[in-house]
């Protein structure tokens, strides 16, 4: 078995997902073939590409009909190389990358291009009206609440307080505020339509604002999905609904791609590997409260890369709701200048396709910030799923 290594990472800034976001007037493939010249205006030569893999979540539409392939073709990467596109819903985009390197250690690829995509502004969530959304009798039989009614259950059974929910979220919007402050994002961010900056972050946010916001899910758990929640469970009693607009991540609209390669490509493309994938991991958890798969693949995978918490020098979650962070948090006794230094997505945004892909291109950006060894990404996902990856550097 031979290594996986990132050898380069780029993505779009992260449009308000509406129709009044600075992408909005840009369909998915208007947003991934820049990204695909910018890789080769870096280096990357396309015929070196064994495939293209991107994680999307609504893949109907403007989105459907395999996107990484139809991406090469307009970005005049000639007709060889292939390309496919998975959902693994919200952890698509990590999910991408994963596969992308457990290929390229196998030594049956040597350079993969891996990431994701998603413009929630023109291709809203649930537009593929599945049956897990859909379908009465398969939302009865699986549980499939939605998600914020899944953060407010954990944040229940957690015994988290709207308080500590919002000073999640207020730390957040502040630390993404200072890396944007810090031209943290300069090295990654390719401008595409005409944006250049994350434009949900909010530097003016404070406690007093935030504790005006009403709950954003009782209504929702009032027409149901609370009755579902507690349908297989003895505790708690009720749902305690805790989340607003503020502490929830924001939908978004943005694209991001890393190259991943073995070390003999990395040579021959003139490229300098930036880290290793030393594991990852697929975990699949309570379909209720769903959020905490992310949390559990992330221990697999360091249990796989024989890296113990202590280690790690970043974390790098998702943020699905501020309640699966404080848990995260509190489980791996992180403080905030270990997880998400930067911000995250309750700050800029959640491109639910591309999250994954920036939060491991994140996680490598901060590594390299501080020179730091070890780093763990991990995204949760709908219906229980997580996936977690370890980058190690030097």
């Amino acid at each position: 078995m031979g290594e996986a290594y990132l050898l380069d990472y780029v993505r779009t800034a992260r449009g308000r997902g509406s129709a009044r976001g600075g992408l909005h007037h840009l369909t998915a493939l208007d947003l991934l073939v820049p990204l695909l010249g910018a890789l080769v205006d870096r280096g990357l030569d396309p015929a070196a590409v064994d495939d293209v893999v991107l994680g999307c979540a609504s893949q109907v539409g403007e989105q459907g009909g395999n996107l990484a392939r139809t991406a090469t073709l307009l970005a005049d990467w000639g007709h060889r190389v292939p390309g496919v596109v998975v959902n693994r819903f919200c952890a698509s985009g990590i999910d991408a990358i994963a596969l992308a390197a457990a290929r390229v250690r196998s030594g049956e690829v040597d350079v993969v291009v891996a990431g994701g995509v998603e413009s929630t502004s023109r291709v809203p969530p649930f537009s593929d009206r599945a049956p897990l959304w859909t379908d009465a009798e398969v939302v009865r039989r699986t549980g499939s609440v939605h998600m914020g009614v899944a953060a407010d259950l954990v944040a229940t059974l957690d015994g988290f307080t709207r308080d500590d929910l919002d000073g999640y979220a207020l730390e957040s919007q502040h630390k993404a505020a200072a890396a944007w402050r810090a031209d943290a994002f300069a090295r990654c961010l390719v401008p595409v339509g005409g944006l250049a900056h994350d434009e949900l972050v909010r530097p003016d946010s404070s406690r007093d604002v935030l504790a005006t916001l009403p709950p954003a899910f009782a209504g929702l758990g009032a027409d149901g999905h609370d009755a579902l929640a507690l349908a297989t469970r003895s505790r708690p009693a009720r749902i305690e609904h805790r989340h607003t607009v503020a502490t929830s991540p924001r939908l978004a609209d943005g694209a991001a791609l890393v190259v991943v390669g073995d070390v003999r490509a990395a040579r021959r493309l003139g490229l300098v590997p930036r880290a290793r994938v030393a594991a990852s991991a697929v975990v699949a958890e309570d379909p209720v409260t769903m959020l905490t798969g992310g949390q559990s693949a992330m221990e697999v995978a360091l249990r796989r890369a024989a890296v113990s918490v202590d280690e790690v020098d970043v974390v790098e979650f998702a943020e699905s709701f501020a309640a699966p962070c404080l848990r995260l948090r509190r489980d791996f006794d992180v403080g905030p200048e270990r997880l998400n230094p930067a911000g995250g997505t309750i700050a800029m945004g959640h491109a639910i396709g591309a999250t994954g892909a920036i939060v491991v291109g994140g996680l490598l950006e901060e590594l390299e910030r501080r020179a730091g060894r070890f780093g763990v990404a991990g995204v949760s996902a709908a219906a229980g799923l997580g996936v977690g990856l370890v980058l190690e550097r030097g």
